[in-house]
């Protein structure tokens, strides 16, 4: 089975299984207790912090770990505006921006606040000037925007919208989950949130950081851990696997990105040469590394994946149209794409140009058979 879901989640990185293994039989006590065993768990926690704050751009005492980057998100744009509703109570996001995010805003909207969705071009891009018109309304109290589309791999232009938002005093949040440990992080961020599953660190670990100066408070009730912005016992063995791993992809970044891009390439070039009706999606230079999406006409895109997985590829679709909703990606949508037979490539970092050549070579067959099952061939 060759492995192109790297978007949803990227296999652990081998110094991320060994600093699991260690920090469990080092590192199991409560932190925030003053025997030994203890001790060492905080020393642990806190070198972890450190590590992944550099890798960040952040201070210390700025980064926080959450349960997963959808509570990171969540945590980070509810205790944003709470902790600014002195300033206003309006929110600016993308119209692309992951869910999680776009469902805080709900939330946000539900309490009386207001929200305002900017649209983005047909490569996914955010529209900058509308994105300064909407941070420039009244009582604007936060901004959100993605650093890479998680769907199709489009960067966003998330300096430029820093700036912005600077010259308002509007801090931004940047969800950073598809670019974390890939590419260095944009500058101008007030709030930065991340998955540590996302660069080969283990599941359940997200990372909130809130820069020094940015007014936050936190919507649930108080705790006194993590900065009293994240309640709940921390799992000290997974940090630590999340910081190591992070460290490593850092370290690695210049080299498989450059290979990574390279397949990205040919298949961005080669689908379209073998595959009838398809639309290569997302924006073909200003891109992740990693992430390819194409739909294909007349072709259902839960079928195509199941027939996908039984010739040996696990792929994902970016309209995630499901069975029990049939409703689309929001973010295809927002582009104006075609949203159904859709396939999003991930590639991790273990992708081969042996495996990118078969899933070339077999996706013809199977979008024919599909068509032809379809009564369109």
């Amino acid at each position: 089975m060759a492995y192109f879901d790297a978007a949803s989640t990227e296999p652990l990185h081998p110094r991320a299984r060994e600093a699991l293994i260690t920090a469990m039989d080092a590192g199991w006590a409560d932190p925030a207790r003053l025997y030994g065993q203890a001790r060492r768990a905080h020393l642990l926690l806190e070198q972890a912090r450190t590590e992944v704050a550099e890798a960040l751009g952040a201070r210390p005492d700025e980064v926080s770990f959450t349960s997963s980057g959808t509570q990171a998100v969540h945590l980070g744009v509810l205790g944003t505006l709470h902790g600014r509703r002195r300033a206003g109570r309006h929110l600016v996001t993308s119209a692309v921006e992951h869910s999680s995010v776009l469902h805080a805003a709900a939330v946000h909207e539900g309490e009386g606040g207001t929200v305002s969705t900017v649209g983005v071009d047909l490569a996914g891009r955010v529209d900058l000037a509308a994105f300064g018109a909407a941070v420039a309304m009244e009582g604007t109290a936060l901004a959100c925007l993605q650093t890479a589309n998680h769907e199709v791999g489009t960067l966003q232009p998330v300096e430029r919208a820093a700036a912005i938002c600077g010259e308002h005093g509007v801090p931004l949040l940047v969800d950073a989950a598809q670019s974390a440990g890939r590419l260095p992080i944009p500058p101008g961020w007030s709030v930065l949130t991340a998955s540590a599953h996302k660069w080969g660190g283990p599941a359940g670990v997200g990372v909130l950081a809130v820069r020094k100066g940015t007014r936050f408070r936190s919507f649930l009730p108080e705790d006194e851990r993590e900065r009293r912005r994240v309640p709940g016992f921390e799992n000290v063995p997974a940090v630590v696997a999340a910081a190591a791993a992070l460290v490593a992809v850092k370290e690695e970044a210049e080299r498989d990105n450059a290979r990574l891009s390279a397949l990205v390439d040919v298949i961005r070039e080669r689908v379209p040469q073998v595959v009838p009706d398809v639309e290569v999606i997302g924006d073909p230079v200003d891109r992740a590394p990693h992430i390819v999406t194409f739909s294909c006409l007349y072709v259902d895109g839960e079928a195509l994946l199941t027939e996908l997985d039984k010739v040996g590829f696990a792929v994902s679709s970016g309209s995630s149209c499901t069975a029990s909703t049939l409703r689309p990606s929001h973010v295809l949508e927002a582009m104006g794409v075609l949203t159904h037979g859709n396939v999003r490539v991930s590639l991790p970092r273990g992708a081969s140009a042996a495996e990118v050549d078969r899933f070339l070579a077999v996706l013809p067959d199977v979008v024919r058979r599909i068509r032809q099952d379809a009564g369109v061939a």
